[in-house]
């Protein structure tokens, strides 16, 4: 099960590494259109970090070389979760950094999941 959650993990942070490189001004858009929600959009950003954290942690529990590092962002979106779900106005705040002059900190973003999709996939097929 572990090699599957890897491999899932692989194909997301492909993806959404490429997009937020290629269309930082729409993750701008779209993080501004959950702050303008409210609470409401930080319990958006809890249940995507839930069900990615949640999948990683229920079915990846490695903690042994490279794999570790999905094991531990696993964890990582978990407690990103608990803050949005138990903190919805501190979290918002958090949001309000997302603005149009910052959206290069998406394609910083997006290279560092490249980068993690690129390591997990190595060691996918270096087994």
């Amino acid at each position: 099960m572990e090699i599957a959650v890897q491999k899932i993990a692989v194909a997301c942070f492909l993806v959404i590494g490429l997009s937020h490189i290629v269309q930082p001004r729409a993750w701008v858009k779209f993080f501004n259109l959950l702050h303008s929600k409210g609470e409401a959009g930080c319990f958006i950003v809890g249940f995507l970090s839930l069900t990615f954290g949640a999948l990683i942690v229920g079915f990846h529990n490695v903690w042994a070389g490279v794999p570790v590092l999905l094991t531990v962002i696993g964890w990582g979106q978990l407690i990103k979760a608990s803050r949005y779900f138990l903190f919805p106005q501190a979290s918002l705040r958090t949001l309000t950094w997302v603005r149009e002059e910052r959206a290069w900190m998406f394609v910083a973003g997006g290279a560092i999941c490249i980068v993690i999709a690129a390591l997990l996939g190595y060691d996918l097929i270096a087994r």
